[in-house]
């Protein structure tokens, strides 16, 4: 019975360690949020995209003192950018 006890205990364990970091490690943002993040305009186009992109990495990187977490976030907001963008010159 112990032993039963341990293995339920432990797959709960493991279910909420990957359902945390399924939330942490989201795909996708908020268009608002992505250009809040890179400082961009509605209206800004892939080399503007790029350039706070690269701007901004540059400080966020975690070679340069940033965190994971932040590069994550600013590269996540490239990628979101330019697929809106890619999405609206398609139609």
């Amino acid at each position: 019975m112990g032993k039963l006890l341990t293995l339920l205990m432990l797959a709960a364990l493991v279910v909420f360690w990957w359902r945390g970091n399924q939330q942490r490690r989201r795909t996708t943002m908020p268009l608002t949020e992505a250009r809040e993040l890179l400082g961009l305009r509605a209206d800004a186009g892939s080399d503007e995209i790029r350039d706070a992109h690269r701007r901004i990495i540059a400080r966020v990187h975690p070679d340069a003192g940033g965190t994971i977490e932040l590069a994550r976030r600013t590269n996540l907001a490239r990628d979101v950018l330019l697929r809106e963008l890619a999405a609206t010159h398609r139609d």
